[in-house]
């Protein structure tokens, strides 16, 4: 297993460093640059663009700039955001607390409940409480997570008290440190539920398929010939072959609840960095926007160890 993690992790680097670069070509194929944009003040005379330029080598060829920008990588130094005016990873840290902190909720919450009322929906196959679930699992599906966000902020605004926008109240440094975790969970409430609801869905309809597809083995009618409880056939055999499938999916969870949070965060004003990578791209804030993707490249590449790991250890057949 040691084994296996270091060549996956090994093999990380190139990952990493094939898509830093197709995110560099992507950006420098878009035409214009930042600087073209400071060119329309007239505050800003050209030789302070120049020295920009020549000081970040954006005027040279695109294989001058990435060399120049991995030696930085390799001092952990990610490169300068012009829209910021600050160094990219000090701007990535500040910001990456407050996804996390959204998106790791979302991760706990979704599977917290997908998990159990797949089991249970799968048990009592074709009840009313199946059908419900399936009913509801197929609607929020189909509703896209702004839109669902806009509608909840509507009913927030007309018919409850909770904040519509922002992580932080005006007088959050007035609060004890108790009123400060009461004012960002309210303020958590709406994008939770958005960024949960989509991935409780999804995890709830493979869990049930899971399940059934396991109940109909040949290996449970056998069990329940000598009359095993229901619970331990279905927690302690059922329910780990059955959840194989999903552990695989959670190397692809964690940048997916980042990316799918991005959106949700320009909705709803959560200052995490989804809106500054908006800002980042329409800006062409380049070494901005390389930092976020090397990031997100990183969390996927983790995520698929951590999966890989973890189906070792629920599945003994599985051996690297």
């Amino acid at each position: 297993m040691i084994r296996f993690i270091v060549k996956r992790l090994l093999i990380t680097i190139p990952v990493i460093f094939f898509l830093s670069f197709l995110t560099l070509l992507l950006i420098n194929i878009v035409p214009g640059s930042y600087f073209d944009q400071l060119r329309m003040n007239p505050q800003i005379g050209e030789e302070v663009i120049e020295q920009y330029e020549s000081k970040f080598h954006i005027n040279e060829n695109i294989f001058a700039q990435y060399f120049y920008w991995l030696k930085g990588v390799i001092k952990f130094d990610f490169g300068y955001s012009f829209t910021y005016q600050m160094p990219v990873i000090t701007l990535i840290g500040s910001r990456l607390f407050n996804t996390f902190l959204l998106s790791f909720s979302a991760f706990l919450l979704s599977w917290g409940i997908a998990v159990p009322l797949g089991v249970i929906a799968a048990f009592w196959k074709d009840s009313l409480f199946d059908k419900t679930l399936r009913a509801i699992a197929y609607i929020l599906l189909s509703l896209p997570g702004f839109f669902l966000a806009l509608i909840l902020m509507f009913l927030c605004a007309h018919w409850t008290y909770l904040p519509l926008g922002g992580m932080r109240s005006i007088n959050f440094d007035d609060l004890s440190i108790l009123g400060k975790l009461f004012d960002v969970a309210k303020h958590m409430i709406v994008p939770l539920v958005v960024l949960t609801t989509a991935s409780t869905s999804y995890l709830f309809r493979l869990m049930r398929s899971n399940m059934l597809d396991v109940l109909n083995r040949d290996f449970v009618r056998v069990l329940r010939t000598r009359n095993l409880p229901s619970y331990v056939i279905i927690f302690k055999h059922v329910l780990r072959n059955a959840i194989n499938p999903l552990v695989t999916i959670l190397g692809f969870q964690l940048p997916a609840l980042f990316s799918g949070a991005a959106l949700l965060e320009i909705v709803t004003g959560w200052p995490g960095l989804g809106s500054m990578m908006l800002h980042a791209v329409r800006s062409q804030d380049i070494f901005l926007v390389m930092g976020n993707m090397v990031m997100i490249s990183f969390l996927l590449v983790v995520g698929n160890i951590i999966a890989d790991i973890l189906l070792a250890v629920t599945d003994p057949r599985i051996r690297y």
